[in-house]
């Protein structure tokens, strides 16, 4: 047996939650540097202020991520003075800034804390980052040593963003559950893996009970019980699947499907990860034969408008062979229980498109 460690994340939740940070973030340091997004940053920026009021905390600065999480924007928070001599780093923003942030402080060795405004996808907790190359296409996956130090989820600002970012993490962790159980499917797992598969179980359930109500709620900017648990879901119980179990249960076909549409140009344009991922659900469950199942989410689709046909995601049947290809070259769907083939995933997605609930 080799010896292993795992680094579990660390959270804390509510709408005055900032106020902790001082509890938390003082015996790493005095000298924080917040990154990450423009508006984002703008969005925080009073809260984090007063949440570190009084303490040894100091915000030296407020600096940009770069825009995407690639290679290239971490070099140049690297080569950043004032982040290089930063004693911890304040990461703020969605998925993208985030996952900068966790590349960065993975080779610099900073204590990272993040704050997401966001909660369309478990980012903030995972030990997995997506990185992007130039032209904003997925070029491969980075995995940080550990997860950030510590997660603050501020309820308050995360209801205050735009609703169509809860909309897309519903449709992001619906993947979760379905991708983890197919593709360790025949397996036999060890502890941590059996116990990430296992708590991937509990991820479509509250969805699928509260996702359409805690969207209702978001769009009012309403901070609910129903809201917060569905939070808790796309951060924090998807981000601990990640974190357990190997990269293979990670992630399967849902992922491939969004990492085959980035190639187009109006999907990076006009949707949202969680948006696309949730149409690959379908095609993946389709694709496996699990009609009741895939019925049954189709419907919880429709119900909150989320994607279930390719029209939706403004993709015709021309785009269809650029897509499989980018889908087929992915690490996403080489352990599965089966082989999956181009034409499958072509047939599910044709399949898809004649079902009318």
């Amino acid at each position: 047996m080799s010896n292993y460690s795992v680094f579990l994340p660390s959270y804390s939740i509510g709408e005055d939650v900032y106020k902790e940070i001082p509890n938390i973030c003082e015996p790493y340091g005095k000298k924080a540097v917040v990154v990450g997004g423009k508006t984002a940053m703008l969005k925080v920026r009073e809260a984090l202020l007063e949440g570190i009021k009084g303490s040894n905390i100091e915000i030296v600065d407020f600096v940009w991520f770069g825009g995407d999480s690639s290679y290239e924007n971490v070099e140049m928070l690297k080569k950043n003075p004032v982040v290089a001599k930063a004693d911890m780093i304040f990461a703020v923003g969605g998925g993208r800034s985030l996952d900068t942030s966790k590349t960065m402080c993975d080779q610099t060795g900073q204590p990272i804390f993040v704050f997401p405004t966001i909660a369309s996808n478990c980012a903030a907790i995972t030990a997995t980052t997506v990185i992007y190359d130039a032209n904003h296409v997925f070029k491969e996956l980075y995995f940080p040593k550990k997860p950030a130090t510590h997660c603050f989820i501020n309820t308050k600002i995360i209801a205050e963003a735009p609703s169509n970012f809860i909309w897309a993490g519903i449709g992001d962790a619906l993947s979760k559950e379905y991708e983890c159980t197919f593709s360790s499917r025949g397996d036999k797992l060890d502890h941590t893996n059996l116990l990430g598969v296992d708590i991937s179980r509990n991820c479509v359930e509250p969805l699928l009970k509260y996702g359409k109500k805690a969207y209702e709620d978001s769009k009012l900017h309403k901070v609910s019980d129903e809201l917060e648990q569905v939070i808790l879901n796309i951060i924090i119980t998807t981000g601990l699947v990640s974190v357990l179990v190997i990269n293979d249960y990670n992630s399967c076909l849902a992922h491939s499907v969004y990492y085959g549409c980035t190639t187009l140009e109006k999907i990076e344009k006009n949707h949202l990860h969680g948006e696309v991922v949730s149409y690959g659900v379908l095609v993946m469950l389709t694709c496996d034969k699990q009609f009741e199942e895939r019925d049954r989410v189709y419907k919880f689709n429709k119900s909150v408008g989320l994607p279930t046909c390719l029209a939706h995601i403004e993709v015709e049947e021309k785009d269809l062979d650029k897509i499989l290809r980018k889908a087929m070259e992915t690490g996403d769907i080489k352990h599965v229980p089966y082989e999956i083939t181009t034409e499958m995933i072509y047939n599910a997605i044709m399949d898809l498109e004649n079902v009318a609930l």
